[in-house]
């Protein structure tokens, strides 16, 4: 059967297993060989990064012809206008063409951890919130969409990939379940309970 992790990625986590002495990689968290990430997570985003044992899995997760959904919780700088959400919706156009249609609304600001480090403030200008979903997978777009439609991301959080979410997991910390023997077109389904694991430092 294979294997998925679902990991809450901290700010500042490169998201792979080997880097230079001063960086934070995915080792500082997770001890289980043989498992490697299905997609990618910035450095300087958080949330939902999820890694698999299965090779089949891995690039049914990542693959973009398989357009699966990633949820964010976005906050940006300044109060985000209807205008701008619209823009969202409909495509916003990059130096790399027009994204495809987004789902996006404005939310209240989520009962969720301050960042550390904290977010860049600036006391002349307020922040809000919005939740966005994709279903691409270009490099920082969440950012360069917001940034087009005037209003800069300061905090990105990934809330969802597909069927999964984080589901209550602190920073930190991860989950694992068992899945179906072979990925399928339509969805993926997990066969048993989550396991919770608390998280894991080097010694």
């Amino acid at each position: 059967m294979a294997q998925l992790i679902l990991f809450n990625k901290p700010w500042g986590v490169l998201t792979q297993f080997r880097g230079k002495s001063d960086e934070i990689t995915l080792a500082d968290f997770i001890r289980q060989p043989g498992f490697y990430p299905a997609g990618r997570l910035d450095k300087d985003s958080e949330g939902l990064l999820l890694l698999t044992d299965d090779g089949a899995w891995q690039n049914h997760i990542s693959h973009p012809r398989h357009k699966m959904a990633k949820t964010y919780l976005v906050q940006v700088e300044g109060e985000i206008t209807a205008d701008a959400l619209q823009q969202l919706r409909q495509g916003v156009k990059l130096k790399d063409g027009i994204t495809k249609p987004a789902q996006a609304k404005a939310i209240v600001e989520p009962d969720i951890r301050p960042r550390d480090p904290p977010i860049r403030y600036r006391a002349a200008i307020p922040t809000s919130w919005l939740e966005l979903t994709i279903r691409e997978g270009r490099n920082r777009q969440v950012r360069r969409m917001t940034a087009a439609t005037g209003f800069p991301t300061l905090r990105l959080i990934r809330t969802t990939i597909g069927p999964w979410s984080l589901d209550g997991l602190q920073p930190g910390e991860w989950r694992m379940i068992t899945l179906d023997d072979k990925p399928t077109e339509d969805k993926a389904v997990a066969r048993q309970p989550a396991r919770h694991r608390r998280r894991h430092r080097r010694q």
